[in-house]
């Protein structure tokens, strides 16, 4: 077989697979075989690029990133539903429905799940992807194609398909991919995303496809809309042929009835949280295609279609008792545990009371009936105290001053109403401090991420950051998907990490108010970790950029005995706690500069730490204030918008000949 047969051969098997994978939830075939695959198919289009097409399955992992997404208008728009809320409303469309049609009766009906996600239009050439938009005002929307592509349940290539066909689908995050997502950036220190939806709608719109790659997110179809081919006369009809393209459609049945209808909407409300994604109504539309176009719609709405939508479900339940927990973060979470409850489609027995400011605004106490609801259908929240059925003898309830995990004090956060735990080497707080203590900004351990740190912890072979100095290279093979040569690889990262900067130790330690910036004037300002420890709260807030409560921070943290230890651990490891950079500058002092595009010398942290060290300042945005643009290769719209300010561009041998100008 020459080179183009195999490379045409390994993509149908390929796009085979993920059908039965990503559509049918069938997988029949190994990881590891298709990833063996896949890379034989990279390789081949990697030597011979003049037969690499678009819709390959080697695109899946995101294209370049984009500075913009251009607009696209749709050919047909993509119309939102009118609502209904209750029995009576239903009727009244039903009624609409049967005095507009020709005989007075009963239409037919589509009832399916709405599903709440990001609704996108996909576009098909000759049975490829060539186009995806989001639905933006319904009108105009945003071009998100090379994002698109990296959602594995979108066919790149579809098979007997007209010569032109748009479809309308909804792209969702599961709740397993959510809930995945949120605890990785719970690790990373990274605020949470409030919801299924809004995780969607920000993954398809990441300028970075290979950020929107990891994302993992789903789509399901639900409707054509414009298609060359057909003869369809039914939406089922549609929704059918569409199936056989190998979309993954919507689950839907037809009914006649209003009785009949009402019994689908409620059961699809009952068992609303057997599905993967959020569901937040039922969509009832007419089948008839001929019916439909006579209906047409006002400027809104389709006059075919209502969306039934599900109130929150809210339940009463008995508080037992009052716990606190402590997050990967160190902020102590007080939750009621409650008599169980179904609710949402599971089993309720605790529910969270956020913080003391909560806890006190609502006067929540053991031995209360309180209502809970889910939080966006995810986490069980307290609303209210129903105060009628409050027993005597009721106590407020206060959060303790210290940690109920490792007994360090807590302290409130100085910007907002959490209490948080000071202990550097808390069990709760494990994971989450070494991610950040192996982070790039930080002690920058290359292969210690989230999934290597989760098994490292599980299998307790590390307790402490120090702990990873002490690691055996048989102990990190022995890890799920390690293996002797991933194991060396990390403990050669681990080793050389050693030699760092004592800035970025001290940005690992997870300080409060100690970041990057901060990390780098203490270390130049001290130059050990030593000399940093003897100094007094009046001595730090004479250095410029640490204020008193930040010199508060550093001293409390130093004399706390958790700290200590890990001092001696790392100090008995043999890591370095010295600065080798240059006390901080001023050469810089006044300059605004803004990086874009991407640099061949040093990454962008490291040129931001070197403007920052001789006192200039690095913005994300070009204006009017900036002194000067440095653009790497491909630069992209901050590039332009420079230019056309005026504002002088550096390249990367430009910028570097500056900085050893300001150096001299």
């Amino acid at each position: 077989m020459d080179t183009k047969a195999r490379i045409e051969a390994l993509r149908a098997l390929l796009w085979e697979w993920e059908h039965q994978y990503y559509v049918l939830d069938r997988p029949t075939v190994p990881d590891y075989e298709f990833d063996e695959k896949l890379r034989e198919l990279e390789t081949l289009e990697e030597a011979h690029p003049e037969y690499v097409t678009p819709d390959s399955p080697t695109r899946r992992v995101g294209g370049k990133a984009v500075e913009t997404f251009p607009p696209v208008r749709h050919e047909v728009p993509l119309q939102s539903l009118q609502d209904v809320f209750s029995p009576e409303e239903l009727a009244a469309f039903h009624q609409r429905m049967r005095e507009a049609s020709e005989d007075d009766a009963s239409p037919e009906y589509v009832v399916e799940p709405k599903v709440d996600g990001l609704s996108v239009a996909l576009e098909y050439l000759d049975g490829a992807f060539v186009r995806g938009a989001t639905r933006g005002d319904g009108e105009v929307g945003e071009d998100v194609t090379e994002n698109l592509r990296t959602v594995r349940s979108i066919p790149m290539r579809l098979e007997h398909a007209p010569h032109r066909l748009i479809v309308r689908g909804e792209c969702y995050m599961s709740r397993e991919v959510f809930a995945r997502l949120n605890d990785e950036r719970t690790l990373r220190d990274e605020p949470p995303l409030a919801n299924p939806r809004n995780a969607a709608a920000g993954s398809l719109r990441q300028l970075d496809p290979k950020v929107a790659a990891r994302r993992r997110l789903d789509c399901v179809i639900f409707n054509i809309q414009l298609s060359d081919g057909g003869g369809y006369e039914t939406d089922a009809e549609q929704l059918e042929d569409l199936e056989r393209m190998r979309f993954r459609v919507i689950p839907r049945k037809v009914l006649r009835s209003l009785e009949e209808v009402q019994a689908e909407i409620d059961r699809l409300g009952e068992n609303r949280y057997d599905y993967p994604y959020e569901m937040d109504g039922a969509v009832v539309k007419v089948n008839d295609l001929a019916f439909r176009d006579r209906l047409g719609s006002t400027a809104k709405f389709p006059r075919w279609a209502a969306a039934w939508k599900y109130p929150p479900e809210r339940k009463p339940a008995k508080v037992l008792e009052i716990v606190v927990q402590v997050g990967r973060t160190g902020v102590l979470t007080p939750k009621v545990v409650t008599e169980p409850v179904r609710l949402a489609g599971t089993t309720v027995t605790n529910a969270t009371l956020h913080n003391q400011d909560f806890i006190t605004e609502k006067d929540v106490r053991v031995g209360d009936t309180v209502l809970i609801q889910k939080a966006g259908e995810i986490i069980p929240q307290v609303i209210g105290v129903d105060l009628t059925k409050r027993p005597e003898g009721t106590v407020p309830y206060h959060l303790p001053d210290r940690c109920p995990v490792c007994g360090a004090p807590v302290e409130r956060d100085p910007d907002g109403a959490a209490l948080r735990c000071t202990g550097a080497e808390c069990p709760a707080q494990l994971m989450r401090n070494l991610v950040h203590f192996a982070s790039r900004d930080c002690m920058d351990i290359e292969g210690l991420g989230p999934a290597v740190v989760r098994a490292l912890v599980e299998q307790k072979l590390v307790r402490t950051p120090g702990d990873l100095y002490r690691l055996r290279e048989e102990e990190v093979a022995g890890l799920d998907r390690m293996g002797k040569t991933s194991a060396r690889k990390l403990l050669n990262a681990i080793e050389k990490s050693k030699g760092n900067d004592l800035s970025r130790l001290l940005n690992a330690f997870g300080i409060r108010q100690v970041g990057t910036k901060a990390a780098q004037v203490l270390a130049g300002r001290f130059r050990t970790l030593d000399a940093l420890m003897e100094a007094d709260e009046e001595t730090l807030t004479e250095i410029p950029d640490i204020g008193a409560v930040t010199a508060r921070c550093l001293t409390d943290w130093f004399r706390n005995p958790q700290s200590q230890h890990l001092i001696e651990r790392l100090r008995e490891a043999g890591v370095s706690f010295e600065s080798r950079q240059t006390e901080t500058g001023t050469a810089l002092a006044g300059m605004t500069f803004v990086l874009t595009g991407t640099l061949t010398g040093m990454t962008r942290s490291q040129a931001k730490a070197l403007i920052e060290n001789r006192g200039g300042k690095v913005s994300g945005s070009v204006s009017k204030k900036t002194t000067y643009v440095v653009a790497g290769s491909e630069a992209g719209g901050k590039l332009t918008r420079a230019e056309q300010l005026g504002i002088p561009v550096l390249s990367e041998e430009a910028f570097s000949a500056l900085l050893e100008q300001a150096d001299s």
